[in-house]
């Protein structure tokens, strides 16, 4: 059972390993050495640079594997869930994960922090990016770009913590340790547990194991991010548990959140062919988080909002075809990885994202099984004692 105070234990507590390494580099001045060498650092296995800090070198070492407890054949179940449900997933992610995010004050406050407002397409394009490199077949393997880029977010991470800290940018009194533990492994229920409620939302089939093996990925890849194992929910029951107690302790309006959201469907809306269809970005957003939550974000409102209500009927239709056949299946996956690496290329413009340590926080970052068995969520837990607000049931 998670209470008030064992979220509020976590809200007290960083990461340890990566703070002194941040400290360390900063303390000795060899950030801008750090982020050149590693530039070069992009695969699993190689030698770290000549001329790496010492404290670098240690942490790269520390941080090299994922956790000793890693299940490879649940790992292979849910690279190949994502790989049938990829542009799924991409949806969830852009129109439900992020838009949630938003809506909870303070962690707006630190994505503001570490991105300009103006170019949020650096955020999703480094969030696309991880999570293709994380459900490639040889993600923890010699020469995957996984495992660096895993290495380089946790030490992003710690450089918030370190420059909030340092320049008095922050009230932990208030708001607790920036990036904290309760945020962190709430980072790892934006990636999982949201995202099967918004597939589930869409219409989208997929079996309890199909679930469960997709959160326990990303409980591997909390763990790797700096995620207490022993504090992260041990499957989906205890994850939907803890995610209820955690929205209903955080989420509320904030000027932060109203603005990220803004600039993301602004985003999507560049990607989406035609300027007839920009509004359905919006609406897809109010549908999958619900309108309460979409309001808080002032999320526009259009006829749209009825078109994205028959979602599920569209993807109902898709996956009908997908199930007619083997022909069908390879056809959908294959317009399935297509799409997909569209998306993500736009996003990145062809480039490869390099995970650096930001020097400082800029003036203008705002630092304030069978395809057709169904999935159903488990009942909100003992902390929900209203109606749900959100489309997605979270709260």
């Amino acid at each position: 059972m998670y209470t008030d105070q064992t979220m509020d234990l976590l809200r007290r507590q960083g990461d340890p390993l990566a703070d002194a390494t941040v400290e360390t580099l900063f303390e000795r001045g060899e950030v801008e050495k750090f982020n050149t060498l590693m530039r070069w650092f992009t695969q699993s296995g190689q030698e770290p640079p000549d001329g790496l800090p010492e404290a670098a070198r240690q942490y790269l070492q520390e941080t090299a594997a994922p956790p000793a407890w890693i299940d490879w054949e649940i790992i292979d179940r849910a690279r190949l869930f994502f790989i049938d449900n990829n542009v799924h997933i991409s949806t969830a992610l852009a129109f439900a994960s992020m838009p949630l995010s938003y809506a909870i004050p303070h962690v707006a406050k630190l994505l503001s922090a570490t991105h300009s407002l103006e170019y949020p397409a650096r955020r999703m394009s480094e969030t696309g990016q991880f999570v293709v490199y994380l459900m490639r077949s040889d993600a923890f393997e010699s020469k995957s770009r996984f495992i660096p880029a895993a290495q380089k977010v946790r030490l992003l991470h710690a450089s918030v913590r370190y420059h909030l800290r340092r320049e008095g940018l922050w009230n932990e009194a208030i708001d607790g340790v920036p990036v904290c533990q309760e945020d962190m492994i709430g980072g790892q229920m934006c990636f999982s547990i949201f995202v099967l409620d918004a597939l589930h939302r869409l219409g989208i089939h997929f079996s309890e194991d199909d679930a469960g093996a997709y959160y326990y990925a990303w409980r591997v890849v909390g763990a790797m991010l700096g995620c207490a194992t022993e504090q992260s929910p041990p499957d989906l029951a205890a994850a939907r548990e803890w995610s209820d107690l955690y929205m209903l302790r955080n989420l509320g309006p904030s000027e932060e959140g109203v603005k990220l959201t803004e600039q993301l469907i602004r985003l999507y809306e560049e990607v989406v062919p035609s300027t007839f269809f920009d509004p359905i970005v919006a609406a897809l957003i109010r549908f999958l988080v619900g309108n309460t939550i979409a309001d808080w974000l002032q999320v526009p409102t259009s006829a749209w909002d009825r078109v994205a209500q028959t979602s599920p009927m569209m993807f109902d239709f898709l996956e009908r075809i997908e199930n007619s056949g083997p022909w069908g299946e390879w056809v959908a996956d294959k317009v399935g990885a297509v799409v997909a690496n569209l998306e993500l290329s736009s996003l990145t413009r062809g480039r490869v994202m390099h995970y650096a340590i930001p020097p400082q926080l800029k003036k203008d970052y705002g630092v304030r099984t069978p395809r057709r068995q169904r999935w159903q969520p488990p009942p909100p837990s003992a902390h929900i004692t209203r109606t749900p607000i959100g489309g997605l049931g979270v709260i």
